[in-house]
């Protein structure tokens, strides 16, 4: 799963197996997303790389900067 760089508008573009799946723009659009690709829970996976791609800042990043 990839999480892209935060958009000027704040949302993350997210890629799972590959397929864009929609845009988080905080941690429970992430989380609703991996639940609807029947990826494990997000609580105890969120911070694991194996998992989760971060570009651009990890989970606490949801602002473009600038």
């Amino acid at each position: 799963m990839v999480v892209h760089p935060p958009q000027p508008d704040g949302g993350r573009q997210v890629m799972i197996r590959g397929e864009p799946v929609g845009t988080a723009y905080h941690l429970l659009d992430l989380v609703e997303l991996m639940r609807l690709a029947g990826l494990p829970e997000a609580d105890t996976t969120i911070d694991d790389p194996e998992l989760i791609d971060w570009r651009g800042g990890g989970p606490e990043v949801w602002t473009a900067p600038g």
